[in-house]
């Protein structure tokens, strides 16, 4: 009984202590954010988001990308169908100037988390399309507008950028 009763604590403990990194991060405060996602992911090692969060938090607050690309990923790997995690990943991509590993991470979310609205928002920020159905014509013509709704009904969302 007194097993489960220091679970819980401990498990509580680390909710405590990312409820606090999650408002530092909000207000901008990387460093202390990052003080706080730390000790929620020694209560919570195999939590993914104490995971993706302590290390976007290295990659915002202290530039350590190759640290912050492996607690994302590994984040992802033990929950690959939630949209936050592989956003975190795209920002620690994006903050390291690696924007085609973020969109080809987002399109992975796409796949895994059912097109979650977030990841097409950002993929939207990105500068993510296709080329025009018909590239004699302006993108905005309404032959390629209509074969571009249809193209996109049935291939799904794009995988290059342009």
């Amino acid at each position: 009984m007194s097993n489960t009763v220091s679970l819980a604590s401990s498990s509580d403990a680390g909710m405590v202590e990312f409820k606090e990194c999650l408002k530092y991060m909000r207000d901008g405060h990387w460093e202390e954010a990052l003080t706080y996602a730390q000790r929620a992911l020694e209560n919570g090692p195999q939590n993914p988001f104490y995971l993706s969060y302590t290390g976007l938090l290295a990659a915002l607050a202290q530039n350590r990308a190759l640290n912050a690309e492996r607690l994302c990923k590994e984040a992802v790997a033990i929950k690959h169908n939630h949209a936050q995690l592989y956003l975190n990943l795209a920002q620690v991509y994006l903050q390291a100037g690696r924007t085609t590993d973020a969109i080809a991470t987002l399109e992975k979310g796409l796949v895994s988390t059912g097109r979650d609205v977030r990841i097409r928002r950002e993929l939207k920020k990105l500068g993510l399309r296709r080329e025009p159905v018909l590239s004699f014509l302006e993108r905005s013509h309404p032959l390629n507008r209509t074969l571009g709704k249809v193209r996109h009904r049935l291939m799904g969302a794009s995988k290059t950028t342009h």
